[in-house]
């Protein structure tokens, strides 16, 4: 079994790399910035789990860069079993504020790539493979004024996994939509706006990692849960 991460240098798409290759997943990983972290990883999932690991950098505003992944893909892997689309962007500021290059680079990032990369590598999964595509309880009801184009992308995912489960009967695509997770940029974030939001939202307290990355190998091998259906986590 193997399987592709995007966004996979930290956070959850780190977390979730670790955890199937101590299923005995071989991964194919892929970063933008976060080179070092990535190999860092990568280097910590050979000597740990001794599974195949491999990284590549991903533009996911480039449908360039994204064939030729695929084709970096093939020379290692004939198929694919499992494909995480974690990767994604927020760029927050008011509505008056923003401009359509800031709020396009939010919709190529998160919905147009995650497009592109299922495009490219649906065809090379079998039958009963799996897709899981990162969402956001932004997407559904806890939008703020900041967050437009973050909100509209995961609204959007929500909407293109429902569509993958009518075209792609025989993939079971789910998507995973989490509230406020204790991640790298979460933590980033100033520390009086993040306690006034999560109060706004009625969330006592940051979701942990590892309980989404869990939940999303609970998912993964759960087969009452039928493709198109959105998970939300909650704290």
């Amino acid at each position: 079994m193997n399987a592709l991460i995007t966004g996979a240098s930290l956070g959850i798409g780190a977390s979730l790399a670790k955890k199937l290759a101590s299923d005995g997943y071989d991964l194919y990983l892929t970063y933008y910035k976060n080179e070092e972290l990535c190999k860092k990883l990568q280097q910590e999932i050979i000597n740990n789990y001794h599974v195949k690991c491999l990284i590549s950098r991903c533009n996911l505003e480039d449908e360039k860069s994204i064939q030729d992944l695929k084709h970096e893909f093939l020379k290692k892997f004939k198929k694919l079993d499992l494909l995480v689309n974690n990767a994604s962007f927020s760029n927050d500021n008011l509505f008056l504020e923003k401009s359509k290059e800031e709020f396009m680079k939010v919709l190529e990032v998160n919905i147009v790539g995650t497009f592109l990369i299922t495009k490219y590598f649906i065809p090379l999964m079998p039958k009963n493979s799996v897709i899981i595509n990162m969402a956001s309880t932004d997407g559904i009801d806890t939008y703020s004024i900041y967050n437009l184009d973050y909100a509209i992308s995961k609204a959007s995912i929500i909407q293109l996994t429902k569509s993958m489960s009518l075209i792609f009967p025989n993939i079971k695509t789910i998507a995973m939509a989490p509230n406020w997770v204790e991640t790298p940029s979460t933590l980033e974030i100033e520390k009086s706006y993040l306690e006034k939001e999560l109060k706004r939202i009625k969330q006592k307290k940051l979701i942990s990692i590892d309980k989404v990355t869990d939940k999303i190998i609970a998912v993964i091998g759960n087969k009452n849960i039928k493709s198109g259906e959105v998970i939300i986590i909650y704290e």
